[in-house]
């Protein structure tokens, strides 16, 4: 499923968000790309339906830098009658997650390998999505690169594009002044509520799981903050 050109406008991205820092494959790993990829993966740059790649019309959740797969993994295996897509750009997180879907024999979790708001731009429909998850991204905490924070006004312009109205934009961080930075930047865009009340976060949700790095970072003390809004 394509989305729509818009010609006019100047080429999305000039900055990118992440940094490839993969390490080596594990054997496992390499083995799921081999083996697993051609059943749930999917490939940039060509024209593809996503209802024809699920086999179904379902709810749809779209989840931006899933690290290793294993919350993408339990909310799917959680919610059955909803489709997820996985974007993820680093190979190592990519084989794990295919593990993880082959061995709880996931059917509704597909996944892109590539730099996730090109993929939403190229080929996620507009008013596709009821849900986009963004959980402990790079915070880029120094002042130079903060440039490269994900949660920028022309990401969030271009997932409200993406989501359908009412659907949700969750986000989840354990760096408060990235936190601080979300809801800033959520503030100041006219299509979206804060469903906790301007200012505030809200309480992790019952479908979200805890992640590693949810849990490195309580260990280090670092408060965890969720942003939840609904698109207009």
């Amino acid at each position: 499923m394509t989305g729509s050109k818009h010609t006019t406008e100047p080429p999305l991205r000039r900055i990118r968000s992440f940094v490839r820092r993969e390490g080596r494959l594990t054997p496992g790993q390499q083995r799921a790309l081999d083996d697993l990829w051609p059943h749930y993966g999917l490939p940039f740059g060509q024209d593809l339906s996503l209802q024809k790649t699920f086999g179904r019309k379902a709810p749809l959740t779209l989840e931006i830098g899933f690290g290793n797969g294993t919350s993408l993994a339990e909310m799917a295996g959680a919610d059955p009658d909803s489709n997820f897509i996985g974007i993820e750009v680093h190979r190592p997180g990519v084989g794990h997650l295919l593990i993880e879907l082959a061995s709880r024999d996931l059917h509704n979790v597909r996944v892109f390998c590539h730099d996730a708001l090109e993929v939403l731009d190229q080929h996620i429909a507009d008013a596709t999505l009821d849900r986009v998850l963004l959980f402990f991204p790079d915070p880029w905490p120094k002042t130079r690169h903060r440039k490269r924070r994900i949660v920028r006004p022309e990401s969030v312009s271009l997932i409200a594009r993406k989501l359908k109205k009412g659907g949700h934009f969750h986000m989840a961080t354990d760096w408060e002044p990235y936190a601080r930075h979300m809801l800033a930047i959520m503030q100041a865009s006219p299509v979206f509520r804060n469903t906790a009340g301007s200012g505030t976060f809200a309480a992790r949700p019952m479908y979200r799981p805890a992640t590693r790095f949810e849990n490195r970072g309580r260990q280090l003390g670092h408060p965890v903050c969720d942003l939840i809004y609904q698109r207009l």
